[in-house]
């Protein structure tokens, strides 16, 4: 029970059966923090100037990327074939605790029904970079019909097969009579 309880505060977590498309490994929580043999379970790791959120939407797709660090003129999104490449940069700069660069570069693959061209970028006030683009709406394929027109026989079909049938027996009783 013990060794449970540490292997779930201190492993890795196994996401390769729960990915969510277009979210790379490194989006996901690393593991646990080692320090001077120190351990920090991986929940209590700051980890949000590296996350990344995808959601699976039908309407769009969509990623919400924490680029609280740096200014919208030190990052750039771009489509590339059929990925979505979030490229950040800032040289070295004071910070609180001394001087820091920082450099990051995600790339993700866009699904099948979203076109490169409608791919768009909004930057929020707290540092959250939304990058979206609709999914296209299938059309179903193309009817292949035709109204077949409707004749109206003259005389009525069921009364014309009725005298076909009585002139067929009157003449079959003929035919037997004569034979007689």
């Amino acid at each position: 029970m013990f060794a449970r309880l540490l292997r779930d505060l201190y492993d890795a977590p196994d996401y390769r059966y729960n990915v969510v498309p277009g979210l790379l490994l490194d989006d996901y929580p690393s593991q646990p923090h080692v320090h001077l043999n120190i351990i920090r379970p991986r929940s209590q790791t700051n980890l949000t100037s590296r996350r990344s959120e995808g959601r699976k939407d039908v309407n769009k797709f969509q990623v919400m990327l924490n680029v609280k660090h740096f200014r919208p003129d030190e990052i750039e999104v771009k489509t590339v074939d059929n990925f979505v490449v979030i490229h950040g940069k800032h040289e070295e700069q004071a910070d609180e605790h001394g001087f820091v660069s920082r450099e990051f570069t995600r790339r993700y693959e866009l699904p099948e029904d979203v076109e490169p061209h409608t791919v768009t970028s909004s930057l929020s006030q707290d540092g959250v970079l939304t990058i979206q683009a609709p999914r296209k709406v299938l059309e179903p394929p193309p009817k292949n019909e035709r109204v077949v027109p409707i004749t109206i026989q003259q005389p009525a079909a069921v009364e014309e097969a009725q005298k076909q049938q009585q002139i067929q027996e009157q003449q079959a009783a003929q035919q037997n009579a004569e034979e007689q």
